[in-house]
């Protein structure tokens, strides 16, 4: 897809971490811009240092696990810019702790925001590009833990393999229609963000595991970079994005462990060598 000035961008959890270097990027090429985040007042203070720059953006306040509020922040696309080209689906949230001590509360809290966040998102807007019967792209940040797993991790491991099985679903529905949207699924390692804030942390072996996610994130890519590789990748119209290229042993060694269906090993070096996931 050719990325054009005057393009508009609906990009969720913006107003931090990958989200924020997704939409500097796209003020930069000159394109509209829909933010939307749960934290208003990061995401104000986004929107006024680009508007500042030049760019036309608008903030809408959103809840991507409520469909309503994600209906709304499409109308908001659509009543200010009448059209909308690209969805990023990157809205996220981080929980650590074994998984029999993680609370129905704080599996629940996952699933709206990791899943139903891009589920809410491909429903309000898959229509509307299909209507519009032009080129779009629908890109779902996942992670790399949507392709491999660690202890942990569990709520984070479920949602994001789920991002990465209805990416690729969509893909298939979308080409089986010869329809003209796009679909990318990002599946990042460790990208400086403050995303282990919105971790609660449950006492216990989780509580230093967390420690170290959350130093490998802070010293991670830095969203520019990633955005950079992203919008290659939606110019080339490329599903599979992986700006982090050293977990492909240990994806290979997954692989081969379920096709000689022997019993899966973890080396919690892989961690310390970012090749688990964290936005």
């Amino acid at each position: 897809m050719n990325q054009q000035s005057g393009q508009v961008a609906v990009i969720t959890g913006a107003a931090s971490g990958i989200g924020r270097g997704l939409a500097e990027h796209a003020a930069k090429l000159g394109m509209r811009l829909v933010l939307a985040d749960l934290d208003g007042v990061r995401l104000e203070a986004l929107c006024a240092e680009l508007r500042g720059g030049g760019a036309q953006v608008v903030a809408c306040v959103t809840n991507v696990g409520d469909l309503e509020q994600v209906e709304r922040l499409r109308d908001v696309a659509l009543d200010r810019f009448g059209e909308v080209d690209l969805l990023f689906n990157n809205a996220g949230v981080m929980q650590t702790g074994y998984s029999w001590e993680i609370t129905a509360q704080q599996w629940q809290r996952m699933l709206d925001v990791n899943l139903c966040g891009v589920i809410n998102g491909i429903r309000c807007f898959v229509p509307l590009f299909l209507r519009q019967g032009r080129a779009a792209h629908v890109i779902n940040t996942a992670s790399l833990a949507g392709l491999l797993s660690s202890p942990l991790m569990a709520p984070y491991n479920v949602t994001k393999q789920a991002v990465v099985a209805l990416s690729e679903t969509l893909h298939y529905e979308l080409s089986m229609l010869g329809a003209p949207v796009s679909v990318s699924v990002v599946c990042p390692g460790p990208v400086a963000s403050e995303i282990m804030a919105s971790n609660q942390v449950v006492d216990g072996a989780g509580s230093s595991f967390s420690q170290l996610l959350d130093s490998s994130i802070r010293q991670g890519m830095t969203p520019a970079e990633l955005a950079e590789q992203v919008f290659a990748a939606i110019a080339e119209k490329r599903f599979w994005v992986f700006p982090h290229k050293g977990f492909k042993v240990a994806l290979q060694q997954r692989v081969q462990s379920i096709l000689e269906e022997s019993n899966p090993q973890f080396n919690m070096s892989d961690v310390e060598e970012n090749t688990h996931a964290a936005r």
